[in-house]
């Protein structure tokens, strides 16, 4: 069969994009067929998302935000940031920049669940692709399973180690920050509702993101050795630590979901697009979580992607035309986010005795502004 667009791709990205496109006659490729899981009051993954409201707006529209259990869903309301030197803090609040809320924190396994559930086009799972071939009208993606898909548009949606990329022919820069990211949930013995915390140690960068109820979930960015020995502690030393780092505003803290880690890189693609083939999420573009802005990003290509697609009238959903109009309207929020957050990351890493008081200088400055706390707040809603 013959198909409009074949998607490599079946996590949050790859499956947006699916639902985003019914109009199509489409394909998902799926590395492993996944099973709903089994939800349990008052537990919660250790991996959550802070989706921005514009995110939220565009599941809403695909029906998929209303599959989503409200009771484990956290809307974030404010958030709190404070630099190295103990004093220096930066608070951004909601109901002061006139929206009803900053983020919403969703488990990830609750939203792919959803999206999953959402799907009406025909998935293979498991499915592990070996070859790429782009002719004049259409490609030809070959299955190690034997079979092969031709398909007028492949959207790369597979990640960081995309296939896509690398049968396109699109190189990669790729950057290895030194660090690993600790991801783990707490009960506080006083918990604030609908608050985001973030604290910057001269390199580590901690946040604490809201969960219902009394707990948070736990993003912990720091050297490589660091996090390996932090994902090792027992509970109750973990515990400790993260009190001692997070200077105890949130009282004593319980160990509600064991620690996992894994290891931070950058990557940026050189181009979004090749003859058939656009990339979406991880597979064109990785940052630091230090402003939990990977999966938006992801989305909001999934977004671009499907509103260029949906604009096409009658034209081939692989013409050239349409595949750089995704990508020049993509270019310039990628490149800015990536700016933004690869710069925070060099300031606040930096060990340099006049850049860290500017840095610090700088977070006071902006909580006086409320003004450029504003402006702050709506562009992170996009």
């Amino acid at each position: 069969m013959d198909y409009d667009l074949i998607v490599v791709g079946a996590g949050p990205v790859g499956a947006s994009l699916a639902a985003a496109t019914r109009g199509l006659r489409g394909i998902v490729l799926a590395h492993e067929r996944r099973a709903p899981r089994v939800a349990t009051e008052g537990v919660f993954d250790s991996r959550v998302y802070a989706l921005s409201p514009g995110n939220v707006e565009f599941l809403r529209g695909l029906g998929i935000w209303s599959r989503l259990a409200p009771g484990r869903l956290e809307p974030v309301h404010a958030m709190r940031v404070f630099g190295d030197d103990g004093a220096s803090a930066l608070e951004l609040d909601a109901y002061r920049a006139g929206v009803p809320e900053i983020a919403w924190i969703v488990e990830d396994g609750a939203l792919q669940d959803a999206l999953w559930a959402a799907l009406d086009v025909e998935v293979v799972a498991p499915a592990e692709c070996e070859g790429l071939e782009v002719g004049p009208d259409r490609a030809t993606l070959q299955l190690r399973a034997g079979r092969a898909l031709t398909g007028k548009l492949v959207a790369g949606a597979d990640g960081a180690a995309s296939f896509v990329r690398r049968a396109a022919g699109i190189t990669a820069t790729e950057r290895d920050y030194g660090q690993a990211a600790v991801v783990a949930n707490f009960r506080c013995d006083k918990p604030q509702p609908g608050t985001a915390w973030q604290w910057f140690q001269g390199g580590p960068v901690l946040a604490l993101l809201p969960l219902p109820g009394d707990q948070v979930s736990m993003v912990w960015s720091l050297p490589a050795a660091q996090a390996a020995r932090i994902a090792r502690l027992d509970a109750e030393a973990l515990c400790a630590e993260v009190e001692l780092a997070s200077r105890g505003s949130l009282g004593a803290l319980s160990l509600a979901a064991p620690p996992r880690s894994y290891p931070l890189r950058r990557l940026s693609a050189a181009r979004l697009v090749a003859p058939r083939v656009a990339l979406l999420g991880d597979a064109g573009h990785v940052i630091h979580p230090l402003a939990g802005q990977g999966l938006n990003l992801g989305l909001q290509d999934a977004r671009s992607l499907a509103a260029t697609l949906a604009g096409r009238g009658a034209r081939d959903p692989g013409e050239p035309g349409l595949l750089r109009r995704y990508e020049r309207s993509r270019a310039e929020p990628i490149l800015a986010m990536d700016a933004v957050v690869g710069g925070l990351f060099d300031l606040f890493g930096a060990q340099n005795e006049l850049i860290a008081k500017m840095r610090n200088a700088g977070l006071n400055l902006t909580d006086r502004l409320p003004v450029l706390k504003n402006i702050l707040i709506r562009h992170a809603m996009g």
